[in-house]
């Protein structure tokens, strides 16, 4: 049996049941919508849903510490993107993104580099984290973002752009890390983990 909804003006839905045994029940939500998602699973009946959706992380201010995680990601994430707004340190290394499962962050196996480019250029390299660029002269005030997505399994890759608010320089980098089982954080710090965070805010949105 089905069921034919038609339109006003033209078209229409077809419910049609499962061609299984037994009885499937559809609850459909109590709010106007598209399409009939659970916000916290992105789940569709027994269907997952992976990406389509993008959720906002709650900005986090840059003004203090030596590293700023954001915990929590839902296992069902393909892409998570860093935002960075007027972020700076006390120090002039690079700024460098760590990803983590429920064991902890993930310190080392990273392959990744990362470059300045403007009035002059340099570039270096990383295991320790996905670089969001090299390091200058003076700090910088980063403005831009990061996109780490998954790439099958647990390994993850990155590619970055930022521009450096305080001189003519471009930032860029990217890498890649195999981590041991599902990815649900990640930090943003430095290399040498030393500098403290002073002025900025930071965001991720994941889908």
């Amino acid at each position: 049996m089905s069921i034919v909804l038609v339109g006003s003006t033209s078209g229409s839905v077809t419910l049609q049941e499962p061609a299984v045994a037994g009885t499937t029940v559809l609850t459909l939500p109590a709010t106007s919508g598209n399409v009939v998602v659970d916000s916290a699973t992105q789940t569709l009946t027994n269907k997952t849903i992976e990406g389509g959706t993008v959720i906002s992380g709650t900005a986090v201010a840059s003004t203090s510490g030596t590293s700023i995680d954001f915990t929590s990601i839902p296992s069902w994430a393909k892409r998570i993107t860093i935002l960075l707004h007027r972020v700076s340190t006390t120090g002039t290394v690079p700024l460098m993104y760590q990803l983590g499962t429920s064991s902890g962050i993930v310190t080392t196996g990273y392959v990744s580099s990362g470059a300045y480019a403007g009035d002059s250029m340099a570039g270096t390299t990383s295991t320790s984290g996905l670089l969001n660029g090299a390091g200058g002269a003076t700090a910088d005030t980063a403005v831009g973002l990061t996109t780490i997505c998954n790439f099958g399994g647990n390994t993850w890759v990155s590619s970055s752009v930022c521009g450096d608010g305080n001189s003519n320089f471009a930032k860029m980098g990217g890498g890649s890390i195999t981590l041991g089982s599902t990815l649900d954080r990640v930090r943003i710090t430095t290399t040498t983990g030393t500098p403290t965070f002073d002025a900025g805010s930071i965001n991720i949105l994941y889908e």
